[in-house]
């Protein structure tokens, strides 16, 4: 669970330490330990290693990630330090290693470690590194499930956030309600920040709020309403106006007024009957609590005859006393339909009594939402101004991981592969530069790799882009801007200057402006286009050329 004080959060060398605090060297797994020992046992420990990290396949059926998790990689490898408590349990469960591989793990940090990332918020692709990770062998080997972990959630959750937000539009609101069905504490805590990163407005989460700066909504549940019986139990009536000039004493008797024109208006007349006061009781007494933000949950009887009238009756005696109701959410039943009833009740009510703008109060709907129902409620026709999702949101409930992998592809400059019979698992070998090539129209066209020291792409020359894999699939672009992608976020000892971190809302503008500009085939729902990831003429031969040489000749009996 993420920590907001006290040591877990004091930062190391001006870098905070990571938001949760079990995350240490130790949150890795034991090969990462024992391949370590193997390593300083061989005196490879410090040969200088290169690996990429990065994802085969876009999840949710889509063509595109966002990327997320940099921030805390970021933290982990400024604060990596081995504790005595921790090389002390390294020794209990490592009995057979010598005690000098102990010492060695102590006196470790990633002061030698280089990490060259694509920016946190930015749409991604398969094959193309997210981040290139250069250092010490042995201590480039123990970051790798810990960057695995920080990253493929991070990065599921915030691709799931921003779908939410493209089938939803940038003119609805989108409300992050999954702590509850979250995986743990932990879960929570990460989707509450990455749904924001990935675009959405706000979350219930209250501590994600506190640890982030993430606005926090919520009104009040089906159990508050209920729990009303009647308005007799309401003891303070009084509701001072919003300007504090008048004090209306009973708040209550001008909720009943109200509730008694809006039954007998020429408009409305014949649309309710009795409505349930207990909810008028438990609607009343909260927006006595909160005048400048009433929000009612309509559902808890009957949305059209109780719950719709009821909230009308409260917002038009706030409304006289210089209040503006916030709106109604809807959690049950046909929600287009729903939406669209109470609609045209809130429009026959402004213009009944003549208030301007109550036409226009707002609309939420939760239930179980997820990118399906809200395409069928757009296909639908609705009035719902915000969505509050939850928990198809947080747990990714269409996919469970992202698949992120961690692979050599360099040691002391020697270029290293990883072969496969299926050839998505073959890796692309050595240190390599990535760019964006954008066309005529602004929107990115492809992503290509070269070797470190090919000469990068130039706007306006012709430059051949090839399949990594596929002899056939290839094609020349005239790139109208090129951007290099991976940037330097942990300069080591190197003479890099270091990126900085940008804030959560920072990444979030980030996100959101990425989505803009990818084109719009790229990021349908059904049937995408995918978008082109390739590599230069120069490393396709390598790539072919390293294959060959080390695949084993078989030999036919």
């Amino acid at each position: 669970m993420a920590a907001a004080n006290g040591d877990a959060c004091r930062s190391v060398g001006g870098v905070p330490r990571p938001t949760n605090p079990m995350v240490t060297p130790l949150l890795t797994d034991l090969y990462q330990f024992t391949m370590a020992y193997a390593y300083w046992k061989a005196g490879k420990h410090l040969d200088r290693a290169v690996f990429d990290l990065y994802f085969r396949k876009n999840p949710f059926g889509g063509e595109f990630t966002i990327f997320g998790g940099l921030e805390e990689c970021i933290r982990f490898i400024a604060n990596f330090k081995f504790t005595e408590e921790e090389i002390k349990f390294l020794r209990s469960v490592m009995p057979a290693c010598e005690d000098d591989f102990f010492e060695y793990l102590r006196s470790i940090d990633c002061s030698d470690v280089e990490v060259y990332a694509i920016p946190e918020g930015y749409a991604v692709f398969p094959k193309v590194p997210l981040m290139r990770i250069e250092g010490p062998v042995a201590v480039v080997q123990l970051l790798e499930t810990p960057f695995l972990s920080l990253v493929n959630y991070a990065s599921l959750v915030t691709t799931n956030a921003a779908r939410h937000r493209l089938v939803a539009g940038k003119s609805k609101n989108l409300l992050e309600f999954g702590l509850r069905r979250a995986q743990g504490p932990d879960g929570g805590i990460s989707a509450s920040r990455y749904c924001y990163m990935g675009g959405f407005d706000a979350t219930s989460n209250v501590a994600a709020g506190r640890l982030f700066g993430i606005p926090i909504r919520g009104t009040h549940s089906h159990a508050f309403v209920s729990s009303f019986m009647g308005l007799d139990e309401i003891t303070d009536k009084t509701l001072t106006s919003s300007d504090g000039s008048n004090t209306c004493e009973d708040f209550i008797s001008l909720v009943q007024n109200w509730l008694i024109r809006i039954q007998d208006s020429s408009s409305l007349h014949g649309t309710f009957g009795e409505t349930s006061q207990s909810e008028l009781a438990a609607f009343t007494s909260y927006a006595l609590a909160f005048p400048n933000s009433f929000l009612a949950l309509v559902d808890t009887y009957d949305v059209m005859r109780s719950g719709v009238p009821n909230f009308c009756a409260v917002a038009l005696a706030l409304n006289d006393m210089g209040y503006k109701a916030v709106g109604i959410r809807l959690d049950s039943g046909d929600l287009a339909y729903l939406s669209v009833e109470a609609r045209k009740f809130f429009h026959a009510v402004e213009k009944e009594f003549v208030v301007v703008g109550f036409g226009k109060t707002s609309i939420t709907a939760s239930n179980d939402l997820n990118e399906e129902t809200i395409d069928a409620l757009n296909k639908q026709g609705h009035e719902v101004d915000a969505f509050g999702i939850g928990t198809y949101l947080v747990t990714c409930y269409a996919q469970a991981a992202l698949g992120c992998v961690f692979k050599l592809v360099e040691i002391n400059k020697q270029p290293r592969i990883k072969l496969s019979e299926d050839v998505m698992k073959v890796s692309i070998p050595c240190k390599k530069k990535c760019y964006r090539l954008y066309g005529k129209e602004g929107y990115p066209l492809v992503d290509i790799m070269t070797g470190e020291d090919e000469p990068g792409p130039k706007i306006g020359e012709r430059l051949l882009c090839r399949h990594p894999f596929n002899e056939s699939k290839r094609a020349y672009v005239v790139p109208q801007h090129v951007e290099e992608l991976l940037k330097c976020y942990w300069p080591g000892n190197s003479s890099n200057s270091r990126e900085e971190l940008p804030s959560i809302h920072e990444i979030r503008t980030r996100c959101i402006h990425h989505l803009d500009r990818m084109r719009p085939d790229h990021m349908r729902r059904l049937n995408p286009t995918p978008y082109k990831v390739s590599v230069s003429a120069k490393l396709y031969d390598f790539i072919h050329f390293l294959w060959l040489n080390e695949a084993p000749v078989g030999e036919l009996q």
